[in-house]
């Protein structure tokens, strides 16, 4: 194997590293920012302003499986496995690819 494919393949690995970082680390991270927590929704966040619009749109509450829902269902559980496996195969696969394209 030549010196520049060595290169190539260190920069897929260090890309894939960094998406599959993103999925297991960085998609909680975000949620848990937005106001979507273990204990609820947190007052005054931008989960609590999507919360509200949600309810008003809906007459009163919040609809099951809504953007809102899900979003708090992972804030308050985190993610199911098959949604790690799903992100972090697309993450990793997309970081790979990105990584190996970068210039020295």
């Amino acid at each position: 194997m030549t010196m520049g494919a060595n290169i190539i393949i260190i920069k897929a690995v260090i890309g894939a590293t960094v998406g599959v970082g993103l999925a297991l680390f960085g998609v909680p991270g975000g949620v848990a920012a937005l106001g979507f927590t273990k204990a609820g929704i947190l007052a005054g966040s931008i989960a609590a302003k999507m919360m509200s619009a949600a309810a008003i749109a809906n007459g009163g509450g919040v609809a099951a499986g809504s953007t809102v829902a899900v979003l708090q269902s992972v804030g308050a559980a985190g993610l199911s496995l098959a949604a790690k496996a799903g992100l972090t195969t697309a993450l990793g696969s997309a970081g790979a690819a990105v990584g190996a394209l970068l210039p020295k």
